[in-house]
């Protein structure tokens, strides 16, 4: 039986960008800039101010943490709480800041921007390598948002949000390049805003759709939607499996602008999906 329970205690502004690593989800509160971590075996949670809005978080492997905001990207050391700046190749383009990113089976970072006017083709998304170069990955894009590869890494899956679809790339590991964009499938029936996103062990696509109080899971392959969760938050934000066998779905939230909800902007579980996520990837640089 599905089952959907509240996890932690936090209270997000507008929670995004969950990630499970080394047994606890890490997340971000943009609106509230910060970083979270929370361990749900000793039900602990540790949050750093980062001072800025943040939209993304991943591991390093050398330790801590990279984040990306609204003045670009960053690495975090998680015992000082120490921000040292990388990279920043919006720095003259006012309105726009750092939203989702997630790492490549390689261990390259890629971080897209938004339009905080919505403006369209505004943003591009980015790829930060090992090396600590920054390179143009694709664009322009409105509303950088969900990124994820497949199990062979050979295609990228990735949403610009206003585009209610999602696009499918060719992806070389080779040197990280992102080829022949296409549209993979449509999430236009689903009258809401396809944000973060996931995948599971068999390559389906999970995504969490802002303003639609839902996560939808799809066959990448034809588009077809396979299975819905209604949430009791409109602004579902982003999903991401974890637990220790992988298979809990744990939900960002975020609290609508009008609507009064008793949960919004805590972190959700659903458990008893059926189904196993595949491990994070951490940054290699």
């Amino acid at each position: 039986m599905v089952r959907i329970e509240l996890a932690g205690s936090s209270h997000c502004q507008w929670g995004e960008g969950p990630l499970w690593w080394r047994d606890a989800l890490y997340f971000v509160d943009i609106e509230g800039r910060a970083v979270h971590r929370y361990d749900p075996e000793h039900d602990t949670h540790r949050s750093w101010d980062v001072g800025q809005r943040v939209g993304t978080v991943v591991p390093r492997t050398r330790g801590g943490l990279v984040v990306a905001g609204d003045r670009g990207i960053f690495f975090l050391d998680e015992e000082s709480g120490a921000l040292s700046p990388v990279a920043d190749p919006e720095a003259g383009i006012d309105g726009n800041r750092f939203n989702d990113g997630k790492c490549s089976p390689d261990g390259r970072f890629f971080a897209g921007t938004m339009s905080l006017t919505r403006k369209p083709g505004a943003a591009r998304l980015y790829r930060l390598d090992p090396d600590l170069s920054v390179h143009d990955a694709f664009g322009p894009v409105t509303t950088s948002n969900g990124i994820v590869w497949s199990a062979d890494s050979r295609t990228c899956h990735y949403i610009d949000t206003p585009r209610r679809e999602v696009l499918a790339f060719d992806y070389d590991p080779a040197d990280g390049s992102l080829r022949h964009p296409r549209t993979a499938f449509s999430t236009a029936h689903i009258d809401a805003s396809p944000d973060g996103m996931t995948v599971d062990a068999d390559g389906r696509l999970w995504i969490a759709f802002c303003h639609g109080g839902c996560v939808s899971c799809f066959d990448p392959l034809n588009g077809n939607e396979l299975h819905r969760i209604a949430l009791p938050c409109l602004e579902t934000t982003a999903c991401t499996f974890g637990g220790p066998d992988l298979t809990d779905l744990y939900v960002t939230t975020g609290i609508h602008k009008t609507a009064r909800e008793e949960h919004a902007g805590r972190l959700l579980v659903v458990r008893g999906l059926g189904v196993r996520g595949v491990p994070a990837v951490a940054f290699t640089g």
